[in-house]
């Protein structure tokens, strides 16, 4: 029985999938992409004749029966997810609808948005003595966010933190920053699609940054990172210290 196959887009770059996930992707026969969150070049990998449908004019039934039709007539279908699908994937649902159905899936991982956004800004997310935790959240919108979960509640950790799906309301998210215990002068930056041709980068702090992304106009497809790992400071990594070397070596 053939099976479904998710594949991690990566992060916009069509070069940054990964070896397997372009494998399947040019062997597939039927794909289905998640519209506007990826490339489209990535595409370009497909074989010719491949038949290929954009999720976002899509439902999940939609999505389903073409999964379904794909098995059916014994297809490599390939499910292009942005990014990672663990990170907002949304395969949960999808994976739940082909147990119903008795057809199996495997999953092959990307490159995360939050991963190519701290490679364009040749950051570090974890600095000794400054951060040695990641925050991956977002700010509720259509879809909730638990309270225990809250932008403020994060923000009192003082930790690196990467908030997905909020820039469009990034004074809302400054706010709650400051709010949680963020000072005004936390170094902050918003990646619009990074490692993509358009990629814009804005860097400021807590205090100017929504000025900077409006003045930019970046309302979407944007990360917010912020904490002192972005900062000026930094503790030297015991890693390449020669006493430490020995030590490791014994």
């Amino acid at each position: 029985m053939m099976k479904i196959h998710f594949v991690g887009a990566g992060p916009g770059d069509k070069e940054l999938i990964t070896l397997k996930g372009y494998k399947l992707l040019s062997e597939a026969d039927v794909v289905i992409y998640a519209g506007s969150l990826v490339n489209p070049e990535l595409l370009d990998y497909c074989k010719e004749g491949c038949e290929i449908h954009n999720s976002a004019y899509m439902d999940l039934g939609e999505i389903v029966d073409v999964m379904k039709k794909g098995v059916k007539e014994n297809k490599s279908v390939v499910r292009l997810q942005t990014g990672d699908f663990s990170i907002y994937g949304s395969i949960r649902e999808q994976v739940e609808e082909l147990a119903k159905e008795d057809i199996g899936y495997d999953c092959t991982p990307g490159v995360s948005s939050f991963l190519g956004a701290s490679s364009a800004l040749g950051v570090e997310y974890t600095v000794p003595e400054i951060s040695q935790s990641v925050i991956i959240t977002r700010m509720e919108g259509r879809t909730p966010v638990p309270e225990k979960e809250s932008i403020e509640s994060f923000a009192k950790h003082q930790t690196s933190m990467v908030i997905f799906l909020s820039v469009q309301e990034i004074e809302k998210v400054v706010s709650r920053l400051i709010e949680g215990g963020y000072t005004e002068e936390t170094p902050i930056a918003v990646v619009y699609k990074a490692t993509w041709k358009e990629e814009k980068i804005v860097k400021g702090n807590l205090k100017n940054i929504a000025a900077k992304v409006k003045e930019e106009g970046i309302n979407k497809t944007a990360l917010i990172m912020v904490g002192e790992f972005l900062g000026k400071e930094y503790n030297y990594s015991k890693l390449y210290d020669k006493e430490f070397k020995h030590e490791y070596r014994k």
